[in-house]
């Protein structure tokens, strides 16, 4: 009997010891990947780039919206377009904001020369139920006007789950937007 005890001791310790080990590994493995700028979250937006230009969302032949007053950290002057596209296999909303900044400007400004005044194009695209379920499932991207992603002051890039879990940044703010919609000037995102 002894020793049937002293094997079911040692095998519940050494069970413990892999579960302890494997929970160890598995917080090692999420410590070092970033909420946001992995290579998954570029490849991911390089896809949505293409699909934005395709949709005349983005780039040279772009739609054109009336520009409207904005605030930091977005530009001065804004645009903002919003439809239904689809990213890899998923359908979802997707809202882009042009971001116009410069001395001197004005919405006047911003219609007769965009190029001039385009520092960034922000985009919020409701991925697929999971994505990211405590900010329901957006994903962030603040791009240049090329394309290219930015990057914050630590060089991570802008895109995926920007700055989750953080005091400022794309989802501190947007969870202050009325109709908890994380959308501060249009309430559509429930149309997927």
């Amino acid at each position: 009997m002894k020793k049937r005890s002293l094997i079911l001791l040692l095998t519940i310790l050494v069970a413990l010891l892999g579960i302890t080990a494997c929970m160890y590994e598995t917080k090692a493995v999420q410590q070092d990947v970033p909420p946001f700028g992995s290579e998954v979250d570029v490849s991911y937006s390089q896809e949505l780039w293409k699909i934005l230009v395709d949709a005349k969302l983005v780039g040279p032949g772009m739609i054109r919206s009336l520009p409207y007053e904005g605030m930091e950290p977005h530009g001065v002057i804004l645009e903002q377009l919003s439809t239904v596209i689809k990213v890899k296999g998923h359908t979802g909303m997707v809202f882009v904001k042009a971001n116009y900044m410069g001395k001197g400007m004005t919405r006047s400004k911003v219609v007769n020369e965009p190029a001039v005044y385009l520092k960034a194009v922000t985009v919020m695209f409701k991925r697929e139920k999971g994505y990211d379920s405590d900010n329901q499932d957006w994903f962030w991207v603040k791009y240049k006007p090329d394309g290219s992603l930015h990057a914050n002051p630590k060089g991570m890039l802008l895109a995926g789950r920007v700055a989750k879990g953080k005091p400022a940044g794309c989802i501190a703010c947007h969870t202050g937007a009325d109709g908890g919609d994380y959308l501060f000037n249009n309430t559509a995102s429930h149309l997927d």
